[in-house]
């Protein structure tokens, strides 16, 4: 056995390693420490960890197995092998697992909330919510520990449609901790704020706490700009979203032109000739992929679609994406990614992707999946489903380009914090959909957010017969549907269609004149 402090100084740095995603040195440290001590756990585990940034389930599943052999009741571990599992696309184990550790392990209140979280990742909601309420059944819990719950627990409300019972959990989560900025923003989109019930003048004297943390700026200033919109005051509402949207994307390592190279390299690489390539396929006809920018409306239109009675969705997911970057092979970019995945299995990919949908319990005439940026990849969708929908949600730009600039996304959309970058990305997303048109001319369905809102039934119509499916007057009363929602239109969608956010940027036109100018540079405008 190595001396205890080398041993922990070398498991720290490679723990450093991973922090600043460079897994194959951390790898390589984490051997030489196994060598000495084999029975070790900790780099065992952080081997598995490093496997997963690779995208290498298989070998995070492998090191995690060698833990459990020698103690099954590990909790991390077992936590780490439904990861992996999520990530090979086997739900269907996943969710088994989630519900063996339920069942029969003695849990404390921090690792049922650590299991709630899975249970959201895979869409789990009432499931997540049972086992937080589970997680606060019981003895009183340390600070830390329930405000994580706290905020988990509002998660699951708002998910599950229970906007109430969200707003007192967030209330009772400032009271304890008036620290915790995200709670504020979250509060602020649950509800139209009014004059006589709004948060403006507690936000405004959060904004000036000295040594206010620079995320809890964004996230204060954000909630603060929606409640103003919310009561009418146009001006002070954008001044204040500036201030957060300047300071988040300060604080932002990211440049835009990684993602139109992406999209250029789409184009190029996902031809023609590739649309003409005869692949062996998958033909089942479940798939519905509704794609478009964040806040264009891929919302509504999945709740319309799941309103009928032989549709269901499975909302926001990462598993085609995750079985693209799995089954494209080992690439050392984004561009040999790209041109790997041109030749990968579209069968394998399509079968991986349906095991996740039947893992999920996905068994109506259509499924949906409703990740905006799937638009990424039509030419694989095209070639591994022949038969599935694509649906592409369109809005004007401005409104779509002022939507996303006003909502603090929790992961990813990095370029939606400057009018500049979001020009730029909406007129290179608008020159791929057109080459999609063109390539797999008829594959693609649009359907333009405004008019689905001057024509609701006929464009609904339109929408359900794009999908295959007989028109039902269900479909009509969307704001009904009890299905969950995560997104950042979960408050918006429980509500019958309203015109309101149409043209909405006339509001703040002085104020998005860079927006204008991008987008008219960039052949969007």
């Amino acid at each position: 056995m190595p001396d205890h402090q080398d041993f922990s100084i070398a498991l720290a740095r490679a723990d450093d390693l991973l922090r600043r995603r460079s897994p194959d040195p951390a790898i390589a440290i984490c051997e030489n420490l196994l060598k000495a001590a084999p029975d070790a756990v900790a780099p065992r585990l952080m081997i598995a960890r490093a496997e997963q940034m690779r995208h290498r389930p298989d070998s995070m599943l492998a090191q995690v197995d060698h833990v459990l052999q020698s103690d099954p009741s590990h909790f991390d571990a077992r936590l780490m092998r439904i990861e992996a599992l999520i990530a090979q696309s086997d739900i269907a184990q996943a969710r088994t697992e989630i519900a063996e550790n339920l069942t029969t392990m003695n849990l404390v209140p921090r690792q049922l909330g650590r299991i709630a979280e899975i249970q959201t990742q895979l869409a789990d909601h009432e499931g997540a919510l049972d086992t937080l309420m589970r997680a606060m059944d019981g003895s009183p819990l340390p600070d830390r520990e329930e405000l994580s719950l706290l905020y988990n627990l509002s998660s699951a409300h708002i998910a599950l449609g229970q906007m109430d019972q969200a707003e007192q959990a967030l209330d009772k989560l400032i009271q304890k901790n008036p620290a915790d900025f995200d709670a504020y923003y979250n509060r602020a989109t649950l509800r139209t704020q009014t004059q006589d019930r709004n948060h403006v003048d507690a936000l405004k004297q959060q904004l000036k706490r000295p040594n206010l943390p620079p995320m809890g700026e964004v996230q204060l200033a954000y909630a603060l700009a929606k409640e103003l919109e919310d009561l009418g005051d146009y001006p002070r509402s954008f001044d204040s979203l500036a201030r957060g949207a300047k300071r988040r994307r300060e604080n932002m390592a990211y440049r835009v032109e990684g993602d139109l190279e992406t999209m250029h390299l789409l184009q190029e690489v996902f031809d023609t000739d590739f649309a003409e390539t005869t692949f062996e396929d998958c033909s089942d006809e479940r798939p519905v992929f509704i794609v478009g920018l964040p806040r264009s409306g891929t919302t509504l239109v999945d709740r319309i679609i799941t309103s009928h009675p032989e549709a269901e969705s499975v909302g926001e997911i990462n598993d085609l994406p995750l079985a693209i970057t799995r089954l494209s092979g080992s690439a050392q970019s984004k561009t040999e990614l790209i041109r790997n995945s041109a030749k990968m299995d579209m069968k394998a990919l399509g079968a991986a992707y349906l095991k996740g949908l039947d893992g999920r319990g996905a068994a109506s005439q259509r499924v949906i999946d409703k990740t905006p940026l799937n638009f990424l990849y039509i030419g694989l969708i095209a070639k591994a489903f022949p038969n599935a929908r694509i649906i592409h949600v369109m809005r004007n730009p401005m409104d779509v380009g002022y939507a996303m600039l006003k909502t603090l996304f929790r992961m990813g959309y990095p370029f939606s914090y400057d009018q500049d970058d979001l020009a730029r990305y909406i007129s290179a997303k608008t020159q791929l959909m057109q080459h999609w048109h063109n390539v797999f001319p008829g594959r693609v369905h649009d359907v333009a957010y405004e008019a689905l809102i001057a024509d609701q039934e006929g464009v609904s119509r339109l929408l359900i017969a794009a999908v295959g499916l007989d028109w039902d007057p269900a479909c009509l009363h969307f704001h009904a549907n009890q299905s969950a929602s995560s997104t950042a239109s979960a408050a918006q969608v429980r509500r019958p269609l309203y015109s309101s956010s149409v043209e909405k940027w006339r509001h703040y036109e002085a104020q998005l004149t860079p927006l204008a100018a991008g987008l008219q540079r960039g052949g969007s405008g």
